[in-house]
């Protein structure tokens, strides 16, 4: 892998986790929670925020899913 790949594998991975971010959030998990799980890339961000949308509280489906 040359450098040139790497740095844009870098960037690339940068905003896969802001888009996670954003959509955790949008989804009702707070600041913090928001940010550990996407972070996690090998949690499945739709089970994270389908467990808030059916109304389980946000500290709890982290810990589900994690």
């Amino acid at each position: 892998m040359t450098v040139a790949e790497f740095t844009a594998l870098q960037d690339e991975t940068v905003e896969v986790i802001r888009w996670r971010f954003s959509q955790l959030a949008r989804s009702g998990y707070g600041t913090e929670d928001a940010i550990t799980l996407a972070t996690h890339l090998d949690v499945d961000l739709h089970r994270a925020a389908d467990l808030v949308a059916r109304g389980c509280p946000s500290s709890l489906a982290l810990r589900i899913v994690l």
